[in-house]
C-alpha cells in the first residue's frame, strides 16, 4: 500500500502531465510577453511603488476595500491594482466592487483587474500598461500592515532592490534520512518570503512570466496543477538571478486574518496541525520538483531581521510591573 505522501506525488505528477497537454498552446499571453513590454528600467519610477492585492473570496471584499484604501493613502504608492482571481464571481459583484474601489480611492488610483482563470501565476503578470514603477508589492487581501511598517519595508527594498523583501519567512532544508528537499520553518534562518507581503522589482514579474524557456514554462504549469507554490517559484527565480537570499523586515503591527489560529471554534491544535502537515508536504514536493526541472538549487539562506528601531533596552518597575523604561 502506498503512503499518503506517495499518493500526493503520483496525483500531482499526473495532474502536471494532463495540464501540460492543454496549457502548451496558451502558456504565455502576447499582451504580457510581446516585444514591447520589456522596457528600459530607467523609464520606471524608482521613488514610488505599485501595490497588487490578490483577491478571491467575496466574503473578504469589505476587508479588501479597506486595505486598498489604506494603501492608496500612502504618498509612496503610485497605484493599487486588485487582482481578482475567482472567475466564478458574478459580474454584478465585481461591478459593485469596482464602484466602491473608485469611491474609496484617496491619493493613488485603485483599479480592479479580473482574471479569466484562477491561475496563481496571474499574480506575477508584468502588466506593462498598469505598472509604471520599479518596485511592486505583492500582497494578500487578508493581511493588514500598518503604514509605518509598509513605508519602512519600502525603504529597506530601495536599499536592496535586487532582493525579495517580505514580512513572512519560511525555509527550505534537507531531510537527511530521506535525502530530499523539504519545506519548513527555522528559528534562525530563512530562504523564502511569502506573497502575503512581498516587495520585488518589476523585472522579476517579466522574468517569471516571459523568460526562462521550457523549464520555466514547466514550473509555471506545476504551480497551476497543484494550485500552490507560486511564491516558492518566485523565490527560485529571484535567487537564481541575484544569488542572494531574501530580506525579512520586522513590522510594528501586522494582522493576518487568514492565519488559522484566528479561529476560535473547535480543537484548533488538531485541525491546524493536520492542515499544516499536508500543506508542508505539498510545498516540499514543489521545492523538489522545481529543483529537478531547474537542475540546481538557487535558494540561499538569510539570517536576522531588519527592524526600524531597537527602542529602549533598559527595564524599569512601573505600576508593579517590569517594563521597558520608555513605556
Amino acid at each position: 500500500m502506498s503512503s499518503p505522501a506517495t499518493a500526493i506525488i503520483l496525483a500531482v505528477t499526473v495532474a502536471v502531465i494532463l495540464f501540460d497537454v492543454v496549457a502548451k498552446s496558451s502558456d504565455s499571453d502576447p499582451y504580457e510577453c510581446g516585444p514591447t513590454p520589456k522596457r528600459d528600467p530607467r523609464n520606471l519610477r524608482h521613488d514610488m511603488i505599485t501595490v497588487l492585492i490578490n483577491g478571491f473570496s467575496e466574503s473578504r471584499i469589505p476587508l479588501l476595500q479597506s486595505l486598498a484604501a489604506t494603501y492608496s493613502l500612502s504618498p509612496f504608492v503610485s497605484s493599487v491594482l486588485v487582482l481578482w482571481g475567482n472567475p466564478s464571481t458574478p459580474p454584478r459583484v465585481l461591478q459593485q466592487l469596482e464602484r466602491n474601489l473608485s469611491l474609496s480611492s484617496a491619493s493613488a488610483p485603485i483599479s480592479i483587474r479580473p482574471h479569466p482563470s484562477s491561475s496563481l501565476n496571474a499574480r506575477f503578470l508584468p502588466r506593462p500598461n498598469d505598472i509604471d514603477t520599479d518596485a511592486v508589492l505583492i500582497c494578500d487581501d487578508d493581511v493588514e500592515v500598518d503604514g509605518a511598517s509598509f513605508e519602512f519595508a519600502f525603504r529597506v527594498w530601495q536599499a536592496n532592490p535586487n532582493r525579495l523583501v517580505g514580512l513572512f519567512a519560511r525555509s527550505h532544508d534537507v531531510d537527511l534520512k530521506r535525502r530530499e528537499w523539504i519545506y519548513t520553518v527555522h528559528p534562525d534562518r530563512y530562504s523564502i518570503v511569502l506573497t502575503k507581503f512581498m516587495l520585488l522589482r518589476w523585472h522579476y514579474l517579466f522574468r517569471y512570466t516571459c523568460e526562462g524557456g521550457p523549464r520555466m514554462a514547466m514550473m509555471r504549469r506545476t504551480v497551476d496543477a497543484v494550485r500552490n507554490c507560486e511564491d516558492i517559484l518566485m523565490n527560485f527565480v529571484v535567487a537564481d538571478v541575484s544569488n542572494v537570499g531574501p530580506t525579512l523586515v520586522g513590522a510594528r503591527r501586522v494582522r493576518d486574518y487568514g492565519d488559522a489560529r484566528n479561529d476560535e471554534d473547535g480543537d484548533l491544535s488538531v485541525g491546524l496541525s493536520s492542515r499544516k502537515g499536508e500543506h508542508r508536504k505539498r510545498r516540499g514536493w514543489c521545492i523538489r520538483e522545481f529543483h529537478r526541472v531547474l537542475g540546481r538549487m538557487p535558494l540561499r539562506y538569510s539570517y536576522g531581521k531588519v527592524i526600524d528601531s531597537v527602542g529602549e533596552q533598559g527595564l524599569c518597575h512601573k505600576a508593579g510591573r517590569l517594563v521597558f523604561c520608555d513605556q
